[in-house]
């Protein structure tokens, strides 16, 4: 998708896991369209699409769902709101259908490539929040420009953000850590909303838990949960 885009930016990480069954090609070949972001996508097409969820409809991007279970998570218990997931990972594209139509959800629109190509298309101050939760952390230092949280994603993040959007991580990996915090925090226009330890050792309540997050607090690694808001 999106090919001459494409060009202007470098994709680290897999495209595709194990070969697809039968029940999942037929995933892709019958839900994903209903629920695809198009290549065209423009402000008119955003405006009409939200109309459908509703007037007060707030636009809630996640970058990397994974297997797409937090996300079909905010998406069931907001379904007045619409999601935009990107994911490059065919079979986590595979998996969100999965929940999508065992859920009977309506609203989220799926771009199954790098969320970079689309954040052109989006309207300046379009969205109400954003969430990287648990991104590859990249771990080796000659690999650090592979990160997708940097200044210049948080440039472009605080652009399409409103005013006291937010903007909310987690990860369980240590170096993954320490760098989203870093560069949130050294981006002028976000502000760390901790008040205490509590806010980012715990789980916030309308945040939903994924077996990925079970998994790793049983195998001892520990998440971090940060949320900033745009000045």
């Amino acid at each position: 998708m999106a090919a001459s885009a494409t060009e202007k930016t470098r994709f680290y990480g897999r495209r595709k896991g194990r070969p697809l069954s039968q029940n999942m090609q037929r995933l892709l070949d019958e839900v994903l369209p209903d629920n695809l972001l198009p290549e065209d996508m423009d402000e008119s097409w955003l405006s009409k699409r939200r109309a459908q969820q509703g007037k007060d409809s707030e636009l809630i991007l996640e970058i990397g769902f994974g297997g797409g279970e937090h996300l079909a998570g905010l998406a069931a218990m907001h379904r007045d709101n619409l999601f935009i997931g990107a994911e490059p990972f065919i079979n986590g594209v595979v998996s969100l259908l999965r929940h999508i139509e065992a859920q009977k959800l309506k609203n989220i629109c799926i771009w199954p490539d790098d969320v970079r190509l689309i954040l052109d298309k989006l309207p300046a101050h379009s969205l109400s929040a954003v969430y990287v939760m648990f991104p590859d952390p990249w771990p080796k230092a000659r690999h650090a420009g592979r990160r997708i949280l940097n200044q210049g994603m948080l440039d472009r993040l605080a652009d399409l953000l409103q005013p006291k959007g937010q903007l909310r991580m987690a990860s369980d990996h240590p170096v993954a850590k320490s760098w989203l915090l870093a560069e949130a925090m050294r981006h002028p226009d976000f502000e760390w909303r901790a008040r205490s330890a509590a806010d980012w050792r715990e789980r916030p309540s309308g945040w939903p838990q994924t077996r990925y997050m079970r998994k790793g607090v049983i195998e001892g690694r520990l998440p971090s949960w940060f949320e900033f808001q745009r000045r």
